[in-house]
């Protein structure tokens, strides 16, 4: 049996739907899993621990035997807590079939599975009685169901569903509460990925602006929240408007409901300003005293002075209001946290002495404005950069000419508009997309600029002259971006996109930018390289298993692949100078033969090389460029700064572990790295030279 999987196609801008073998998903999910994040999350795991054997103390102080139920098992690490710490017996729920049969495996290896009964299906699937899964119900419920959100991966369904059929009245939960927090801020870097703010252009007629459409205003924006590593964020880019308040708990020994809910809370500013954004986070209780907690409070509401646990299954969550509202000190706003039973969402309201009764209606979310459909966050940041189109505005300059014939190949970019305001003749843009050419068409309207733009909602390939009125291109402009990319080369549709129009160019044109080139450096990550590091054993349990498991899976191709981070969430130090591994020349068309480079790259600093970071470079003319990358290596120690508007690519070497335990540090990294143009991938080997 086939499967069908969808990828980027560099050469088409698409995603495409490609035929694999029907192990591809399964290796595809445990290869990019969060299985060895988690079981390396000590403070998780030893927090777990404790609250099981509470609970399970707790059952046998009543005299009773203790039946564990754990949803969501993974690989058997609770439910072998579970037996070690006391419990009679244990069902494990494991819908994911590959990693069921390694739980069992697992299981197995620790001389466990007299007392632990794996079960490959959905929790809500799973029959209890003589001739069921369960021969009785559970005195014991064990989950870890939870995401960033805490909701987002069916808790509240699964709980519903647990004690109405799988577990008895009242029984032990571990954990036993969530709580979820929240913190108004304001916040202009956050905002900016929400909103499009005016954009400034220097003209020789003077200042122009770039404006939003009135659609985008109080439009709700994308339903998902944005989680993120908060505890990258420095207190600078943002202002506390309130203190921490609770919004909502959800108790996991009791009956749960799935049906929607909000929650009000009136809180009090601490200070006046524009409440931008909704901060959140949540902790569990593992036991019913709240003496075993685990928290995602970030940094600045943590009372300890070590910092917090890293972990990258668990965030913190980013929530943007409908729109900007101005809060006094003093004066009380009522915070509401709607949610369903996947999503949370908030809604700031001033306080009304005859709101009291109001029945409150719980909308999801959704935006009306399309902008949040076209445009991600970090788009929403990379357009909002003042500096980052400054670069792009002085470039256009140095080639733009009042005669000139422009045509704009990227999704929803704003270089039109520029051009127009620069004085180009006659302005054009392709937009592939029914979307983007809707939400395109309201920018130029809200600007004044419907008649001097054209957007031709067509394939580069499918271009006719007469799209243009016979006019040839004489200016072909470019971020380049295109929403489809994951990988920093996938924007490298650009140049097939110019190659497949060079019928429609000038002899003598200009292709902005000009070139490109794939830069390279090899880093050590302070905590990225847990989540593709070997575990071995967790709490005293072999789980090597699973280790061996993740390793065939990342295995599972020929080559082994570079995976997209933002760097700016994950510190990482330099242990080599970047260096430029490939050019690309957008002033020729897309060569036939592959591009590539061999050669070592030394190592400068001492530390653990867990892998190497790719990313793109634009040369927008000959003396002006812009990064997708590193922006600078901040100091002696080789901390790197990254642009925060896209993904970096990652390629962890295999021998990625804690630094404390890698062999003996290389002096050097060989490379092998080309480019395939008739598919636009990137193949990449790395080898570390003592």
């Amino acid at each position: 049996m086939k499967v069908f999987c969808g990828r980027a196609n560099p050469t088409t801008g698409a995603v495409e739907w490609l035929e694999e073998d029907e192990n591809y998903d399964y290796h595809q999910e445990i290869a990019r899993s969060c299985y060895a994040d988690m079981l390396n999350d000590k403070d998780r795991n030893t927090k777990y621990f404790q609250g099981i054997r509470a609970a399970v103390g707790r059952v046998k102080a009543r005299g009773e035997r203790a039946v564990v139920l754990d949803i969501g098992t993974g690989t058997g690490l609770l439910s072998m807590m579970a037996v070690t710490a006391g419990a009679d017996f244990c069902y494990a729920v494991e819908v994911f079939k590959p990693m069921a049969e390694a739980a069992v495996k697992i299981v197995a290896k620790n001389s466990l599975r007299d007392k632990i009964k794996i079960i490959n299906k959905h929790s809500t699937e799973v029959t209890v009685g003589p001739d069921g899964d369960m021969q009785c119900r559970a005195n014991i419920l064990i989950t870890e169901l939870f995401d960033t959100e805490l909701i987002g991966e069916g808790a509240l369904p699964s709980y519903e569903h647990a004690h109405r059929y799988l577990v008895q009245e009242e029984c032990e939960a571990v954990p036993h509460r969530a709580t979820v927090y929240a913190q108004l801020v304001e916040s202009e870097r956050m905002w900016s990925w929400n909103k499009l703010f005016p954009i400034c252009i220097q003209t020789e007629d003077g200042e122009k602006a770039i404006v939003s459409p009135p659609e985008m205003e109080g439009c709700p924006g994308a339903p998902s929240v944005y989680d993120i590593q908060l505890n990258q964020v420095p207190m600078k880019d943002f202002t506390v408007l309130s203190d921490v308040v609770t919004m909502f708990s959800v108790d996991f020994s009791k009956q749960v409901s799935r049906a929607p809910a909000s929650f009000t809370v009136q809180l009090e500013p601490v200070r006046s300003g524009r409440a931008q954004v909704v901060l959140s986070w949540w902790d569990m209780d593992l036991d019913p005293e709240g003496s075993i907690k685990c928290t995602m409070a970030p940094y600045w509401v943590q009372v300890t002075s070590e910092d917090p646990p890293w972990r990258d299954h668990w965030m913190q969550c980013v929530y943007f209001l409908p729109d900007e509202e101005s809060v006094l000190q003093g004066q009380s706003v009522n915070l509401t946290a709607f949610r369903d039973d996947y999503s949370v969402w908030y809604k700031l309201q001033k306080v009304r002495s005859d709101e009291a009764k109001t029945e409150v209606h719980i909308e999801s979310p959704v935006c009306w404005c399309q902008a949040h459909l076209l445009w991600n966050r970090p788009r929403f940041g990379e357009l909002n950069d003042r500096t980052r189109t400054a670069q792009y505005v002085r470039a256009l300059k140095e080639v733009l000419k009042p005669t000139s014939t422009c045509l704009s190949i990227s999704d929803g970019s704003l270089l039109p508009i520029v051009a127009c305001y620069l004085g180009a003749e006659q302005v054009f843009m392709l937009e592939s997309s029914a979307v983007s050419h809707s939400l395109m068409t309201k920018i130029f309207k809200a600007n004044h600029l419907q008649d001097q733009i054209k957007i031709i909602e067509k394939h580069p390939e499918s271009m006719l002259s007469s799209d243009m009125g016979d006019k040839k291109v004489s200016l072909l402009i470019g971020e380049p971006f295109f929403s489809t990319s994951l990988l920093p080369w996938h924007n490298l549709y650009f140049w097939y996109a110019r190659s497949a129009v060079a019928s429609h160019l000038t002899s003598n044109a200009t292709i902005f930018p000009q070139s490109a080139s794939l830069h390279m450096m090899v880093v050590e990550f302070k905590d990225l390289w847990r989540i593709r590091s070997p575990c071995g054993t967790c709490e005293g349990f072999d789980v090597r298993i699973m280790d061996e498991m993740i390793k065939n899976s990342l295995d599972f191709r020929e080559s082994r692949e570079a995976e997209p981070h933002p760097l700016w969430e994950y510190p990482c130090k330099s242990l080599s100078d970047p260096l430029e591994v490939l050019a690309f020349d957008f002033r020729e068309t897309v060569p036939e033969c592959s591009i590539g480079k061999e050669g070592t790259v030394n190592l400068l600093r001492t530390g653990k090389s867990h892998g190497a970071v790719l990313w793109m470079e634009y040369n927008l003319t000959s003396s002006l460029s812009v990064s997708t990358g590193l922006v600078k290596v901040s100091d002696e120690k080789g901390y790197c700064q990254w642009t925060p508007h896209c993904k970096q690519a990652v390629y962890f070497f295999s021998t990625v572990s804690a630094p404390e335990t890698l062999p003996g540090c290389p002096s050097a990294v060989a490379y092998t790295i080309s480019f395939n143009p008739k598919t636009g991938d990137v193949i990449m080997d790395f080898k570390l030279l003592s």
